[in-house]
C-alpha cells in the first residue's frame, strides 16, 4: 500500500487539526493525545515503507481507527467513562488483529511452507504474540495513568484482568483463523485477510503453495 486510503488520511487530518487547535488553546493534555494518536497511526504506514511491505488497505484502516478510538476518543473525549462498553470491542478486535499479524509473522519465518511445522504450532506462536501485545498495552495504560494522570485503566486491577481475558478470546480467534487457513478452510472471512497479505508479499512467502496445488 503506497498511498494511504482516504479514510486514513481523513483521520490524520482530524488529529492534526485537533493537535493544532489544542496547542493554540493551551490544552496540553488534548494536544499530547492528539499528537500521540497521529504519530502511532502513521507508524504502521512508515514501517511498511521502510521494510518494503505491501499492507492491505483493510489493515491500515483498522489500525488507524483503532488508535483513534482508543487513545483519542477514549481518553481525550472520555469515551471510556461515557460508555462502559467502549473498551470491550476495542480490546477484542485488536487482539484478533494481532493474532492475524502474529500468524503472518510466524508463517513468514517458514517462508510460507505449510509443511514446515504442524499448523497448531504456528497458531500457538500467533496466540502468544497477540497476548504479549495485550500485556504490553496494559503496561502502557498503567504508565500513562501514573505519569500523565489519565484514566486508561479505569478500575485498576479489575479493568486490567477483564482486558486480558478479552485479549485471550480475541487472540484465540485470530490464531484459529491462521490454523484454518493452513488447513484450506475459511474462518469468518479472516482467511481472506491473511491471503491478501500473503499474495501482496509473495517474496516473503516464496515456498507458499495453495492447498489445492499441494494435492495435485
Amino acid at each position: 500500500m503506497r498511498i494511504a486510503p482516504p479514510i486514513v488520511v481523513a483521520v490524520w487530518l482530524a488529529l492534526a487539526l485537533a493537535f493544532g487547535s489544542a496547542l493554540v488553546a493551551q490544552l496540553w493534555t488534548l494536544a499530547f493525545l492528539g499528537f500521540l494518536s497521529l504519530s502511532l497511526s502513521i507508524l504502521p504506514f512508515a514501517f511498511a515503507r521502510w521494510y518494503d511491505l505491501e499492507l492491505p488497505s483493510s489493515f491500515l484502516i483498522a489500525i488507524t481507527l483503532f488508535i483513534y478510538a482508543t487513545i483519542f476518543l477514549g481518553d481525550a473525549f472520555d469515551f471510556y467513562n461515557r460508555y462502559w462498553w467502549w473498551d470491550i470491542p476495542l480490546h477484542g478486535l485488536s487482539a484478533v488483529g494481532f493474532g492475524l499479524i502474529g500468524f503472518l509473522i510466524a508463517f513468514m519465518l517458514f517462508e510460507g511452507d505449510r509443511h514446515a511445522v504442524p499448523p497448531i504450532v504456528i497458531s500457538l506462536i500467533a496466540f502468544n504474540f497477540a497476548l504479549t501485545i495485550g500485556v504490553l498495552w496494559e503496561i502502557f495504560e498503567y504508565a500513562m495513568d501514573r505519569v500523565f494522570g489519565l484514566n486508561m485503566q479505569q478500575e485498576g486491577l479489575i479493568d486490567t484482568m477483564e482486558d486480558l481475558i478479552i485479549d485471550c478470546v480475541g487472540a484465540s480467534i485470530g490464531s484459529a483463523a491462521g490454523f484454518f487457513y493452513l488447513k484450506g478452510q475459511e474462518f469468518g472471512g479472516l482467511a481472506c485477510t491473511i491471503d491478501d497479505f500473503v499474495q501482496l508479499n509473495r517474496r516473503l512467502y516464496r515456498k507458499f503453495k495453495r492447498l489445492h496445488d499441494d494435492r495435485r
